[in-house]
C-alpha cells in the first residue's frame, strides 16, 4: 500500500455558501427545518473554562457560560432542537431532559459548539453539535450518507447547521491506547476496514481524513469484536487540488495503521477489498439514482472550490485513469459525477465478463 507523507492541507478553506438549488434539494429531503436557535446565538456566551480529559490533557474545547436572564430560554431552546433532530419534534419529553454543557471549539474550520444533553431519568446522555453552514461540508454529508454504510442525521435551518454526534474511539486516541491490546485477527480485520475505509474516502473525495478526523468503532459480534471505521469531519469535501488529499493511507498520522497493513494483508487481499467496496458503491449509487441525480445536478451548478483547485485535480485524476471524461471536468461537482461514472462503467465491465 502506497504510504508517502508529504500530503499538504490548504491552511484555510473557506466557507461556501448554499445555493438556491442545493438548498431546494435538501428542502425535498427533509434536511431544512425552523430552528428556535441559531449558530451565532450561542456566540453571545460570557465566560469559558478550557476543558481536559481524563488524562488531564487540554481537548482544545472550552465550557462556555452564558447570562443567567438568557440561560434558561437558550437551554430549553436546545432541548427543542435535540428533539426535532433525535425524535419527533414536540415537547413531551423536555421536563426529563437537561443541558449538561455546551462546548466551543476553536480548532478547525468550523468551530463548532457542542451541546451535551442528559436523560434525568437515567443518566444517558449524547451530544450534538452546532456550526455554521457550509455548502461544501454539507455536500460530505449527503454523499457520506448515500455512498458509506452509514446513514446521516442533520438539519439546516438559515445560515446554521446542526449534526448529530458520531460515537466512537478517534483514530488517533486508538493507535496510541488501544492497538496494542488487540489480537491478531483484530489487527487484520482493522487492516481490512482501513482499505475499505481510504477506497471510499478516494471515490468520493472526501479529504483530511488524518487519524482524528474519523473514530474507530468496536462491536462485539457472537464471540468477536469486529471494528468499523466512521468519517466525523466533512470541511474538505471537493475542496482540495491534490488527488494525494484524499487517500488516508498517506497521511504520516495513519502510519500506525498503514503498517499494520504491510504486516497483516497480501496485496491480493487489499486489491480485493477495493474491489469489494467499489461494487458496494455502486449498489448504493443505483439504489439511490434519483437522489444521486440530484445531488450531483446541484452539485454541477455550484461553486464548492476554486477554478486552480478543479483545473490540478482534474488534470491528476485524468492522468491516473486516462478517462477524457476526467479532462473536461470545470468544476467539483463534474469531478464527482465522472468519478462514479468511472465506477459504474468499470462494474458493468465485470458484470459483461462474469455473465459471459
Amino acid at each position: 500500500m502506497e504510504h508517502r507523507r508529504d500530503v499538504k492541507i490548504s491552511n484555510k478553506k473557506p466557507s461556501y455558501k448554499i445555493s438556491d438549488l442545493f438548498f431546494q434539494y435538501l428542502k425535498n429531503y427533509n434536511r431544512v427545518e425552523d430552528l428556535p436557535v441559531q449558530y451565532d446565538d450561542l456566540l453571545r456566551y460570557v465566560g469559558s473554562v478550557d476543558v481536559f480529559d481524563s488524562n488531564d490533557n487540554n481537548t482544545l474545547w472550552q465550557r462556555v457560560y452564558y447570562n443567567d436572564n438568557e440561560r434558561l430560554e437558550l437551554e430549553n431552546n436546545l432541548k427543542k432542537i435535540y428533539n426535532v433532530l433525535y425524535s419527533d419534534g414536540s415537547d413531551t419529553n423536555t421536563e426529563f431532559i437537561t443541558i449538561d454543557g455546551i462546548d466551543y471549539c476553536t480548532f478547525g474550520n468550523s468551530n463548532p459548539f457542542r451541546v451535551k444533553v442528559r436523560n434525568k431519568l437515567n443518566d444517558n446522555f449524547t451530544y450534538y453539535y452546532i456550526k455554521k453552514a457550509d455548502s461544501s461540508r454539507i455536500y460530505g454529508l449527503e454523499l457520506e450518507h448515500i455512498t458509506s454504510p452509514y446513514n446521516l442525521n442533520f438539519i439546516l435551518n438559515n445560515n446554521t447547521l446542526i449534526e448529530e454526534h458520531i460515537s466512537g474511539i478517534p483514530g488517533d486516541d486508538f493507535f496510541d491506547n488501544k492497538l496494542k491490546s488487540c489480537n491478531d485477527n483484530e489487527k487484520s480485520q482493522i487492516a481490512k476496514e482501513f482499505v475499505k475505509f481510504s477506497e471510499r474516502c478516494m471515490i468520493r473525495l472526501l479529504g483530511d481524513m488524518r487519524s482524528y478526523n474519523y473514530v474507530i468503532i468496536p462491536i462485539h459480534d457472537f464471540d468477536q469484536v469486529v471494528y468499523k471505521i466512521r468519517a466525523i469531519d466533512f470541511d474538505q469535501q471537493s475542496y482540495e487540488a491534490d488527488f494525494k488529499v484524499y487517500r488516508p493511507q498517506l497521511f504520516k498520522e495513519n502510519m500506525p495503521v498503514v503498517e499494520l497493513i504491510k504486516e497483516k494483508l497480501i496485496p491480493d487481499s487489499i486489491n480485493q477489498y477495493k474491489i469489494e467496496e467499489r461494487a458496494i458503491i455502486v449498489k448504493r449509487i443505483l439504489g439511490s439514482q434519483k437522489r444521486v441525480d440530484n445531488l450531483l445536478r446541484s452539485m454541477k451548478n455550484d461553486s464548492i472550490s476554486n477554478d486552480e483547485n478543479v483545473r490540478k485535480l482534474t488534470q491528476q485524476i485524468y492522468h491516473l485513469t486516462k478517462d477524457n471524461d476526467f479532462k473536461y471536468c470545470t468544476n467539483m461537482g463534474q469531478i464527482m459525477e465522472s468519478s462514479f461514472n468511472y465506477l459504474l462503467s468499470n462494474y458493468e465491465s465485470s458484470e459483461m465478463l462474469r455473465t459471459n
